[in-house]
């Protein structure tokens, strides 16, 4: 009788001993899946979140250089300072005008005196560098275009002499741009498509390994979406958590950028990194639940068979 009754009390612990360690391996492999789903999705983030801040400052590099391509008007030997500042005031105030400067005789000769290392005055006896003006234009009008009907309309004042500027330079500008502009659109399509591809694998193996416990609350009469709904739920919250942790990266890597190069600050600006952010918070939660919803209804619309054979 004692034999048999260390039997009956050995048995279900036995069985309690083996369940348990079998869900604490479910468990461990789900949480692996996890980790490695939300690893995956951050590094596809951060390229995502890279393509997306490149996009927003080469905009920005694009309105910044326009807007350093300047205008010279050369002034004639009669026109008086105070009539030089009333030019520029006026120029000031037209819609091509971003900034305007005023050069003087006197200081265009020192300019010239500490680019060359000479004097030319002496040996001339007079000074023979104009006083110019230097027009920064808005972006929107650093163009050929644009630059023809603005220079024809400061050549009808008599005051002006001449006016230089870099055509061709502005020309180079404006190509290159588009162009750089063009790669990174294509390389940001592709680069979602293939970290849509990416994340989808993932996600689809995760689910996978459930997939009995999804046919399982099929059976016993539950609907779709709430089956689909503690998976949607962990994704999203894998997508949160992927997202923050890729801003983080970015983030650092933009401080680094801040500490070593100066002027960055004028292309990455707080508005690229605040839509790059919001970019990848996006990208993260859309991704992973559209992934999700994608691998659930697969397994949904499978019957018992298919399933074994999969």
């Amino acid at each position: 009788m004692v034999i048999h009754k260390k039997k009956r009390t050995f048995a279900p612990n036995c069985l309690k001993v083996t369940m348990n360690k079998r869900r604490n391996k479910a468990r461990s492999r789900r949480g692996m899946q996890v980790v490695t789903l939300c690893i995956s999705t951050t590094m596809v983030l951060i390229l995502l979140g890279m393509v997306v801040m490149s996009v927003m400052s080469a905009r920005n590099l694009s309105e910044h250089m326009k807007q350093n391509l300047t205008v010279t008007l050369m002034l004639t030997d009669s026109v008086t300072v105070n009539e030089a500042h009333m030019m520029c005031r006026d120029l000031y105030h037209r819609p091509y005008s971003h900034s305007i400067d005023y050069i003087s005789k006197e200081q265009a000769q020192q300019i010239q005196i500490a680019e060359l290392g000479s004097d030319p005055t002496e040996f001339l006896g007079f000074n023979p560098f104009p006083a110019t003006l230097e027009i920064k234009l808005k972006s929107a009008y650093a163009n050929r275009d644009s630059l023809e009907w603005i220079v024809k309309e400061i050549k009808k004042d008599t005051r002006v002499s001449d006016i230089a500027y870099m055509e061709d330079l502005m020309d180079k500008v404006n190509t290159n741009l588009r162009r750089i502009s063009l790669v990174l659109l294509v390389l940001a399509v592709l680069l979602t498509c293939v970290s849509f591809s990416l994340i989808s694998n993932t996600v689809r193996l995760s689910i996978y390994a459930r997939r009995f416990v999804i046919h399982t609350m099929k059976l016993v009469g539950a609907s779709w979406g709430f089956i689909r709904r503690p998976f949607l739920k962990q994704a999203i919250w894998i997508g949160v958590l992927a997202a923050l942790f890729a801003n983080g990266v970015l983030a650092a890597g933009i401080y680094g950028l801040y500490m070593t190069q100066p002027g960055v600050e004028d292309v990455v600006t707080w508005e690229v990194m605040a839509v790059t952010a919001g970019s990848v918070l996006l990208f993260g939660i859309v991704i992973t639940a559209l992934c999700a919803w994608l691998a659930v209804n697969k397994f949904l619309k499978m019957t018992a068979g298919e399933l074994y054979k999969i």
